[in-house]
């Protein structure tokens, strides 16, 4: 038996250098751009009912969430959830690396740094107090297609890797099946038997198959174990009834949603491309890689093979599928940001296959790559940085607005420590109009944009007790909404004014929303955000 010391040299000898240079590059790119959010305490709307949260997702379909979040206690500590989050991502990287046999350097670390400066990351940041849950379920997608790759039946526990991946967060099932996808490509590139790359093809579909079915009887057996049922949020009991429930009308239509929304988000999403800089660099990258498939389809003949037509085809609509592959499962979804991880793919895998497959020779080619995936590298540490700007000047005006709130509560007429208060929860506009000057960069990472935390009696209640030491008994909304209605509540004047909060029937009322809006205009936004 060897002493730990022993156990560490031998495992040192066993670590590729491709992976500690991918592990470390993700790290300590990782730390320099998203340290403003590990060294502050700043929640969002969310994280302020999340202070401690045990994170029993099962509902959620993520009844692994819980023990994935445990190594950081289910308390939010932005800094230990933060780190720990990155090392998974140094993990996450190194497979990557691994997965797609990149040997040179530069691209190791161009790869790690598109990973660990994405956007999603940063608004993945947002909602820190589960975010190491998270990048532990990415590492695992990531796992299951290496293990595919490498072993022989890597297929089996490539697919306990995907189900406990799905257990935590199912967006990135598309991580998975893009690199499955990827990994069939790269088999076709190589030398070998029709044969034996199409029985290593079935292995990335077995891996797949195989993985979702555990996933889902694990899921079902937790359930009846707890007495539980999945919930409606984002439509995830929908896989109970399956993707083909509402016919074959409803499975084109949301085919048809997919592919809108993959060119929708890619062309316009603002993340990709948000400027002249990163927009210059994505079509550079993307001349790159059609001028190095040109030069191999030339050079090896494959212009004139009908299984290169085929399978080019097969990719080409396959992955805007393969991309939206949430929309397929729970097509209700509202589909934000934390959600769509796996367009880094579309950078990544371009700088990886001119890596590995250009011409050695073309000097001009390798300068492209270096340049574009910088650029992007450093377009997305601003984007990240100007968002974390944000969520601190939310945080302020939400503080100021609170202390100003609370004050005008503790001096209504009637007032006493207890007393049950009818709110909507919502900022009016016109009393405190937009002032956030981020929002073209920052409009579609959640969590990030926007003025203040505050969006349902529930957020003031958390806010004012975990930052201003007070507590509010704030009605739920089903009581609330009957009160909405009232003439005393519609006579009264949007806070700050002068008649924002009075005592009705030992009820205190507490109006924030606009003034001039009817119940009718309301009714959509405001009730329905206090629910």
């Amino acid at each position: 038996m060897k002493t730990p010391t022993e156990s560490l040299q031998m495992w040192k000898k066993k670590i590729k250098s491709e992976w500690k240079l991918a592990f470390l590059a993700a790290v300590v790119i990782g730390l320099v751009v998203h340290l403003p959010m590990m060294l502050s305490d700043i929640p969002n709307h969310d994280g302020l009912a999340s202070m401690y949260f045990d994170q029993n997702m099962i509902t959620s379909g993520r009844w692994f969430l819980m023990v994935a979040c445990g190594f950081s206690s289910y308390y939010t500590l932005p800094w230990l959830i933060g780190l720990i989050a990155i090392l998974w991502l140094g993990v996450t990287a190194a497979l990557l690396v691994e997965f797609l046999e990149v040997k040179d350097r530069v691209t190791i670390v161009l790869i790690s740094g598109l990973l660990v400066t994405f956007p999603a990351l940063a608004s993945t940041f947002a909602y820190v107090f589960t975010m190491d849950g998270y990048m532990l379920a990415l590492m695992l997608a990531v796992a299951a297609v290496v293990c595919v790759k490498k072993l022989k039946y890597g297929f089996l526990p490539g697919a306990v890797c995907l189900a406990f991946s799905l257990g935590t967060y199912q967006s990135y099932l598309a991580f998975t099946v893009i690199l499955c996808i990827y990994g069939i490509l790269m088999l076709a590139m190589e030398k070998g038997t029709v044969a034996d790359k199409f029985k290593k093809a079935l292995q990335y579909l077995y891996m797949g198959i195989l993985g979702v079915v555990l996933y889902y009887g694990i899921l079902q057996i937790l359930l009846k174990i707890q007495g539980k049922v999945l919930d409606t949020y984002q439509g995830i009991n929908s896989m109970e009834s399956g993707i083909l429930s509402g016919g074959i009308t409803s499975l084109l239509a949301t085919i048809k949603n997919m592919y809108k929304d993959f060119f929708a988000f890619t062309l316009n999403g603002n993340v990709l491309i948000n400027n002249t800089w990163s927009m210059a660099a994505v079509t550079l990258l993307v001349l790159l890689t059609l001028f190095v498939l040109l030069w191999m389809t030339l050079q090896r003949g494959w212009w004139k093979k009908f299984w290169f037509w085929c399978l080019l085809g097969l990719a080409a609509v396959g992955l805007p599928v393969a991309t939206n592959i949430i929309l397929m499962i729970t097509p209700n979804v509202t589909y934000h940001l934390l959600m769509r991880y796996q367009w880094v793919l579309y950078l990544i895998l371009p700088i990886s296959f001119i890596s590995r497959y250009g011409r050695k020779e073309d000097v001009t080619a390798s300068w492209g790559v270096l340049l574009a995936a910088a650029v992007l590298i450093g377009n997305f540490a601003v984007t990240d940085n100007i968002a974390y700007s944000n969520l601190q000047k939310r945080y302020e005006k939400t503080y100021a607005y609170c202390v100003r709130l609370l004050d005008r509560i503790e001096q209504t007429p009637g007032y006493y420590r207890g007393i049950p208060i009818a709110m909507i929860g919502v900022v009016g506009n016109e009393s405190y109009p937009l002032t956030d000057i981020t929002g073209e960069v920052t409009s579609n990472m959640i969590g990030m944009n926007g003025d203040v935390l505050l969006y349902t009696g529930d957020n003031y209640k958390s806010f004012i007790k975990h930052y201003l030491g007070a507590e509010l008994n704030i009605l739920p909304a089903e009581v609330m909404s009957e009160i909405y209605y009232s003439e005393e509540y519609r006579a009264m004047d949007s806070f700050p004014g002068e008649n924002s909060t009075k005592v009705v029937d030992g009820i205190l009322y507490v109006k924030t929303e606009n003034i001039d809006k009817t119940p009718l205009e309301t009714e959509s936004t405001n009730i329905t955000e206090g629910k």
